[in-house]
């Protein structure tokens, strides 16, 4: 447990060897999973008086399920549109870095504090994008930050574009019933 919580505080610290340490670490999912459900449980715990107690875990399945296909969509931008010749990874390497980056996340807990829900979630959110960014160009071997900027940039717009259409879809559905 100790070595779970070191590294969640150096990917909060967006610690560039931790993110390489976790990438070489083939052991290291489960925990990277165990950060990524304590994230979204504290989002939920955070915004309970929004979403009540099954927010908690709908959020907590939906953050896995966001995670692995953003996770995905990062290898697969990463290694087939936008590689460096030195670019060398795996989904295995890209889940374990960008679960870590989910540790920032630990921080929407004090959501419940009244009057700052709101900025206590956009502190977190900007906070784990940049951590998502050091994730995702360590994993890649990238040289530097702009083209993981741009991975980031490009899976976030196909999965709002996904998400978009997911949810026109069920509205869509919805309406006909």
């Amino acid at each position: 447990m100790n070595t779970l919580v070191n590294r969640m505080l150096r990917a909060a610290k967006l610690d560039a060897n931790l993110y390489e340490e976790v990438e070489a670490d083939r052991g290291a999912l489960t925990q990277a999973m165990t950060v990524v459900v304590l994230s979204s449980i504290a989002a939920g715990v955070g915004s309970i008086g929004t979403m009540g107690l099954g927010g908690i875990v709908i959020g907590t399945l939906l953050a896995l399920g966001g995670w692995y296909f953003w996770a995905y969509l990062s290898y697969l931008i990463g290694t087939k549109l936008l590689p460096e010749p030195q670019t060398s990874s795996d989904l295995g390497e890209l889940l374990r870095t960008t679960g870590f980056s989910s540790a920032p996340g630990l921080l929407r807990i004090f959501g419940v504090i009244p009057g700052f829900g709101g900025l206590i979630f956009a502190v977190a959110s900007i906070w784990m994008l940049v951590a998502m960014v050091v994730a995702v160009r360590q994993a890649l071997d990238y040289q530097g930050t702009l083209r993981a900027v741009g991975v980031c940039l490009i899976g976030w717009l196909i999965q709002t574009l996904l998400l978009a259409l997911m949810f026109a879809f069920m509205g869509g559905t919805a309406a006909m019933v």
